[in-house]
């Protein structure tokens, strides 16, 4: 069909506040997944309660990620009793196990400070979660989880480390399960959501920096260049004027999608909203981006024809 994905790829129906996007696909359906931090940018409250008490949304498509259908919320994820804040999921599928790490906060806060924690889940089919244990990162502040696996065998996870002044920490593990922290990564500014992938040769990081996204390039996942921003400039399409913020980026052949979301209420540049529905909503958008001349090229106003692959 050769279609052009819709923009903006997606809004939430319910609190249009859909942030902090994970493509999956869904292997018993063949259908993709957007799953994401469903924001209530709808709800009243102090502060910022409306980031907080939400719950995972979760958008599929039958067409290869061209169009997009919310479909709910993920269920069962709840340990104790209340409302609770889930944030920000990463979801890998190994060995026949969809394991998903995401941000987990206790109650509803109206401020950006208190305890926050990284939990595992795994699931034969992402409807049913077995809640696995939160994970010992050696920091009571910790959210925003990229896995990865490692080249010689075992995984690695990326994550953001707000008690260290917002900086990117990794931590190791053998098997998804174990985990052992292994210290900070990046600490050239404060900025979150890190996301991992390899392009081109080469391995790329993204990271928000709530300017657009900070690119980096590493050779052995290890060492990270910094070579500039990209989303950082105003797009053209609907909803897409404002900076590109935590994104999650699937690659197929040799196109990264890079799938994020905006504030399209809010003036370019500017990320504080004014206590209004229309400055907190958030729309999901797509954009490709490929290796040219050895740094990661974007251009967000490219027409994305979206025919993602089934993955083995």
């Amino acid at each position: 069909m050769n279609a052009v994905a819709d923009a903006p790829l997606f809004r939430d129906p319910v609190f249009d506040g859909a942030a902090d996007p994970v493509a999956v696909h869904h292997r018993e359906s063949g259908e993709w997944w957007l799953v994401y931090t469903n924001r209530r940018a709808t709800a009243p409250g102090p502060g910022v309660t409306w980031v907080h008490g939400s719950d995972l949304g979760v958008a599929s498509s039958a067409d290869g990620g061209r169009t997009w259908t919310y479909r709910g919320t993920l269920t069962g994820l709840d340990t104790e009793w209340g409302r609770n804040t889930f944030w920000a999921p990463e979801i890998i599928w190994h060995d026949g196990t969809y394991h998903m790490y995401v941000s987990y906060i206790r109650g509803v806060p109206d401020s950006w400070t208190g305890a926050a924690r990284i939990r595992h889940y795994t699931s034969p089919d992402m409807l049913a979660w077995t809640y696995i244990g939160e994970l010992d990162l050696g920091s009571d502040r910790v959210i925003d989880a990229c896995v990865y696996p490692l080249p010689d065998g075992g995984w690695r996870m990326w994550f953001k480390d707000e008690s260290r002044s917002s900086v990117t920490c990794a931590a190791d593990s053998p098997d998804l399960y174990h985990w052992r922290p292994t210290g900070v990564v990046l600490d050239h500014r404060g900025h979150e959501g890190p996301n991992v992938f390899e392009l081109g040769g080469h391995y790329w990081m993204i990271v928000d920096e709530w300017r657009g996204q900070g690119v980096l390039r590493s050779d052995d996942l290890t060492n990270w260049e910094h070579q500039g921003l990209i989303l950082d400039s105003p797009g053209s399409r609907p909803d897409d004027g404002n900076i590109g913020l935590h994104a999650d980026v699937l690659v197929q052949g040799d196109t990264a999608y890079i799938f994020y979301f905006t504030h399209p209420g809010r003036p370019a540049h500017d990320n504080e909203d004014d206590g209004t529905p229309a400055t907190r909503r958030s729309s999901l958008q797509v954009a490709a981006a490929r290796v040219v001349d050895g740094r990661l090229r974007c251009d967000r106003d490219e027409p994305v024809r979206l025919e993602l692959a089934p993955m083995p």
